[in-house]
């Protein structure tokens, strides 16, 4: 799916200020620097349906977004959206001032807009401060040089008459505020009273200094909320998995909400645009990923410039991936390449009801802890080599971690389904933290099973003993990566799968675990679906081996 976009609850772009902020940038802006530079805004309807989205009200008139991130690929002018919502912001009327009858009109600069019956007016903010991130020192970033063009050479630089002072490093405003391009070193240091920021290009806010700069000015926000409406907005293109950028973790952020693993209210816009293509060798299909990836932006971009730059040998296809197509790319140390899980998908829906059928023969993986991680219950039906989660639960982020625990019966439930529904012919599970479960697993179903995780117990299989884990585990990433392993497409699954790094043991040994150990990256769905991945494989060694006639009994024949 080439674009994901999360609105708030209750959106209705009937009730938004964006309608008069497309026409006030329309009317008032121009270009900043480059090709067009002084050549009037126009805006098409996707980057005009994101603005229109920045500016959804509920009924009272408060705003529904306090944070907005847009996701595009390289040359999809991020920047200069950033520049023309903080303009608008110092300027114009981007404040909820009442419902319009019909007729009411707005003049700015000699230009009148006119509102439609029940359509919100706006007001300016009073006394604004708009400010501008840049990630180095001594730079005000291509938002800000885009600011002040527009303030020294297009329409709004008559405003000088009125007092506002454009200058390289800050802009006083006419009637009081201040738009303010920013670095890290002096981010702490500054008021703290701001009504609007942009965060420019946050994949790069990957060390402390850019993420304590983050998290300082956004909390600066909410000193002004109530009455100013303070909101921010992110720009970004593909992060790198592990350098724990801001991206990243507005990234995760959306998962949740996608996976209903967020609890407070929807107040995120997030609306990420790119492709998933792999193989960048087929012109064609390339050049279709490019559109996909682009949308909108193809208006002002070529296809042939940009396969061009990615045809270039000194440019690596990863990072092709990464800044053309917007794609998530794996990192150095990552157990698995993206490119062998999204292949092992292909074709499957993400639900498996329909798929999977009863009386199917599997065998189970199991893998968790209790309080402060995942726990994981996967199954890989025998026949086909198909992985499906049968349930996965994750510790959750915030202050609902705090008292958080797995829902144990929530787990023997779903083990029992399984032994009734499916014929489950092996169950692997590493059993620190769930011995009891595994017991009482073990004396329920243990008769039922065909192999043994250990020599002590049909069901446990320690994790930790590398040998035998490593095995299990290089026997998984060779299967998938011969295309003989096939795997749900469930986004908690993938992302464990996706999560996990490779770790190098004694002898060579290569095993896997999180980053850090206080990640909150959870790898156990990976693990689980090893596991179940592994008591196939020995399944069908037994299974093999009765199979063989008996050595005892064959009494040869002498040929005549």
């Amino acid at each position: 799916m080439p674009r994901t976009l999360i609105r708030p609850d209750g959106a209705d772009r009937s009730q938004s200020l964006g309608w008069i902020a497309l026409w006030w940038m329309e009317t008032f802006l121009v270009h900043g620097p480059g090709d067009v530079r002084g050549e009037p805004v126009k805006i098409g309807d996707e980057f005009g349906g994101f603005i229109v989205d920045c500016y959804l009200l509920d009924e009272t008139g408060d705003r529904l977004v306090d944070s907005a991130f847009f996701s595009r690929p390289k040359g999809c002018d991020k920047s200069g959206l950033g520049a023309r919502l903080a303009l608008f912001e110092a300027f114009g009327p981007c404040r909820f001032a009442g419902w319009a009858q019909g007729g009411e009109k707005y003049e700015f600069l000699g230009q009148t807009y006119v509102y439609e019956p029940g359509e919100p007016m706006g007001r300016s903010v009073v006394d604004p401060m708009v400010r501008i991130m840049a990630t180095e020192e001594g730079q005000t970033g291509n938002t800000y040089d885009t600011v002040y063009v527009n303030l020294t050479e297009g329409p709004l630089s008559v405003l000088k008459a009125q007092g506002m002072d454009a200058g390289l490093t800050r802009v006083k405003l006419p009637d009081g505020g201040d738009i303010v391009p920013t670095t890290s070193g002096a981010a702490s240091k500054d008021g703290g009273k701001e009504t609007f920021v942009v965060f420019d290009e946050t994949h790069l806010y990957n060390i402390p200094r850019l993420r304590n700069m983050f998290s300082t000015v956004s909390r600066n926000l909410a000193k002004r909320k109530k009455g100013a409406g303070t909101w921010y907005l992110e720009t970004t293109t593909m992060y790198a998995p592990g350098e724990e950028s801001i991206a990243e973790s507005t990234y995760q952020l959306a998962g949740n909400i996608l996976d209903g693993k967020f609890r407070g209210r929807k107040r995120l816009l997030y609306d990420h645009r790119g492709s998933n293509l792999v193989d960048l060798s087929d012109r064609e299909k390339l050049a279709e990923a490019i559109e996909e990836a682009y949308g909108e932006a193809m208006l002002w971009n070529s296809v042939e410039g940009i396969i061009d730059s990615i045809f270039d040998p000194r440019s690596t296809i990863q990072d092709s991936r990464r800044y053309f197509l917007n794609a998530l790319v794996e990192g150095s140390n990552s157990w698995l390449t993206l490119e062998a899980i999204t292949n092992a998908t292909l074709g499957y829906p993400e639900k498996w009801g329909d798929i999977i059928k009863d009386g199917d023969q599997i065998t189970l993986g199991f893998d968790g802890s209790l309080t402060n991680d995942a726990t994981a219950l996967v199954g890989c039906r025998v026949k086909d080599n198909l992985i499906f989660p049968l349930l996965i639960q994750e510790r959750p982020d915030g202050p609902e971690a705090k008292n958080w625990r797995v829902n144990d019966k929530k787990f023997d439930a779903a083990v029992c389904l399984a032994f009734k529904r499916f014929e489950v012919v092996g169950f692997f599970a590493d059993p620190p933290y769930w011995l009891d479960w595994v017991d009482k697993w073990e004396r329920e179903f243990g008769e039922r099973l065909m192999v043994s995780g250990s020599r002590e117990s049909k069901i446990s299989f320690y994790t930790n003993r590398d040998s035998a884990m490593a095995h299990a585990l290089q026997r998984f990433k060779i299967a998938l990566y011969d295309k003989r392993l096939k795997i749900i497409p469930n986004r908690r699954l993938i992302r464990h799968l996706q999560n996990a790094q490779k770790w190098v043991r004694a002898r060579g040994l290569e095993v896997i675990g999180k980053e850090s150990k206080n990640s909150p990256r959870k790898i156990d769905g990976a693990i689980a679906a090893t596991l179940a991945h592994e008591a196939r494989a020995k399944y069908l060694m037994v299974k093999d081996e009765k199979k063989k006639p008996d050595k005892a009994s064959f009494v040869p024949v002498k040929a005549r």
